[in-house]
């Protein structure tokens, strides 16, 4: 076999990834791990969600890795958009965000792997893989998770997980509660007004049925631990 058809066939059978992030060190880093050691292309890099619809249209990639928490529109939007116009493509969640609370959301939203940033690089490459092969990859405490909501007898006696409640971004502000940031720190990271959070909050104790802003924020606090533990 020639080296020119060898290099046709590896080009063939090479997967192609698009990058989603608005953190550029990340995205090279990410882009570093895919190409030497997952063996796969990078067919394109974008800081937000208007920049990866364009390039999803113009790539057609093969596998999605995307943030969640980005300037404008966030990745749980992105997922769902894709999920309405190329539901053929699959989606990694690569985030901060802790997963207990995160991965089912972002499965029913579309997403088909989820891995937290904290983890080694090895989780995203086996991501990678299982992702590519057709399956999904979570971690154990949410598979085990998913598995208690399957569970007929255990729905019966017990409530539904409360923060199904909250809506995408509600969340994220119940994390950043959770994280002990102040409002001005949460406003700016997610690109809000200050009057914009406090509709957020007051949404979220109403949906969870706490008193005042002291009760959110310990609850918050509570389920972030409970998060670290688990994770």
């Amino acid at each position: 076999m020639t080296p020119q058809k060898l290099r046709m066939m590896v080009t063939q059978v090479m997967k192609r990834i698009l990058l989603v992030d608005d953190h550029p060190l990340l995205l090279d880093g990410l882009a570093r791990l895919i190409t030497t050691v997952c063996g796969c292309e990078v067919c394109g890099m974008a800081g937000n969600v208007n920049q990866a619809l364009a390039l999803v249209e113009s790539e057609m990639p093969d596998l999605i890795v995307t943030n969640l928490t980005m300037p404008g529109r966030n990745g749980m939007e992105l997922i769902k958009d894709l999920g309405a116009t190329h539901p053929e493509i699959p989606i990694i969640v690569f985030s901060t965000h802790d997963e207990l609370m995160y991965a089912e959301r972002a499965l029913r939203a579309g997403a088909r792997g989820y891995v937290m940033k904290d983890k080694p690089p090895e989780r995203m490459v086996e991501a990678i893989r299982v992702v590519l092969a057709g399956g999904v990859f979570v971690g154990k405490a949410v598979t085990n998770h998913l598995l208690q909501t399957l569970n007929p007898l255990r729905n019966h006696l017990q409530p539904s997980f409360p923060l199904e409640r909250l809506t995408d971004r509600e969340m994220e502000v119940f994390e950043m509660i959770g994280q002990a940031k102040s409002n001005h720190e949460i406003a700016s990271l997610l690109h809000i007004s200050p009057r914009t959070l406090d509709a957020h909050r007051t949404h979220i104790r109403v949906k969870l049925g706490l008193a005042d802003g002291c009760e959110l924020s310990r609850y918050a606090i509570h389920w972030n631990e409970v998060g670290a533990i688990q994770g």
